[in-house]
C-alpha cells in the first residue's frame, strides 16, 4: 500500500539543508571577521600610541599596570561568561558581549607593536589567513570524521596552557619556541573540527531564530580564538624583532 500522506522530494530536501547550513556558516564567519577587524582596529589604535600603552606598561619597570592586567584577563572572564550564560542572554546581549570581547582582547594585543615590526605583523597575519582558510576549507569539504582528532587537540591545547603558565616563571627561550610550534599544530587542526562541527550545527539549527543566532556568534568565538592564537604562535615564530 502506497503511502502519499507526505510526498518528499530528496533533491529539494537536499538543497534546503545545504542552504540552511552556508546561511548559518556565513553568520559565523561575518561574526567572526566583524571581530577580528575591531580587535584589529583597537590593536593598532593602542600599539601607536604610547600616551594610551602607558596605561597599560610601566615603562620604568618593563611591567603591567593594574589597568593593564585587567586587560589581560578581561578577555577570559568574558570567554567564560558567554558560554556559562548563553542559555540566559538574549542574543542582543550576546552580540554586545561579543563586541565587547573583541575590543578588549584588540587592546591587549596591542603589545606585538612593541615587540614586532609592521611588516612582520602584517606579514605572518596573511599567512595566518591563509593557513585558517585552507583548514576552513578542509574542515567544511572533509568526509572523514574529526570528533576524534578534535577530542586529542583539546588535550594539546590544555597542555600548551599549563606549558604557557610554567614559563612565564621559568621564561625559557626553548620552551616558548617548542610551545609555539606545537601551538601552530594544534589551532591549525582545531580550525577544520570546528569548522566541521559548526557544519553539522547548520544541519540542526533553525535559520533566522534567536537560538541560530547565538550558536553562530559562539562558533565566531571559537573560530576567533583559532585565528587569534595561530597568529600568535606563528608571528613567536616567523615574526622579526624590532
Amino acid at each position: 500500500m502506497e503511502n502519499n500522506t507526505f510526498p518528499q522530494n530528496p533533491a529539494f530536501i537536499g538543497s534546503t539543508e545545504v542552504s540552511s547550513v552556508r546561511t548559518f556558516l556565513a553568520n559565523v564567519f561575518s561574526y567572526m571577521t566583524m571581530a577580528l577587524v575591531i580587535s584589529g582596529v583597537m590593536a593598532w589604535w593602542f600599539g601607536n600610541d604610547l600616551t594610551k600603552l602607558q596605561y597599560l606598561i610601566n615603562f620604568e619597570t618593563g611591567g603591567q599596570t593594574i589597568l593593564g592586567w585587567v586587560v589581560m584577563l578581561a578577555p577570559l572572564g568574558l570567554v567564560f561568561a558567554m558560554s556559562g550564560l548563553v542559555n540566559k542572554m538574549s542574543g542582543t546581549a550576546l552580540l554586545a558581549t561579543f563586541l565587547v570581547f573583541s575590543c578588549i582582547m584588540g587592546i591587549s594585543l596591542s603589545y606585538i607593536f612593541l615587540i614586532y615590526s609592521m611588516a612582520a605583523i602584517a606579514n605572518v597575519f596573511f599567512i595566518t589567513a591563509a593557513v585558517f582558510a585552507t583548514m576552513a576549507i578542509a574542515g567544511y569539504t572533509t568526509k572523514t570524521d574529526l570528533t576524534k582528532l578534535g577530542s586529542i587537540l583539546m588535550i594539546g591545547l590544555f597542555g600548551i596552557i599549563i606549558a604557557s603558565l610554567v614559563n612565564l616563571f621559568l621564561k625559557s627561550d626553548t620552551m616558548s619556541y617548542v610551545v609555539s610550534i606545537i601551538g601552530v599544530v594544534v589551532f591549525t587542526g582545531l580550525t577544520a573540527y570546528d569548522v566541521q562541527k559548526l557544519k553539522r550545527m547548520g544541519e540542526q539549527v533553525a535559520t533566522g531564530t534567536e537560538t541560530a543566532q547565538k550558536m553562530a556568534l559562539m562558533g565566531a568565538l571559537s573560530l576567533y580564538l583559532d585565528f587569534i592564537n595561530l597568529f600568535l604562535m606563528l608571528l613567536r615564530l616567523f615574526g622579526r624583532r624590532d
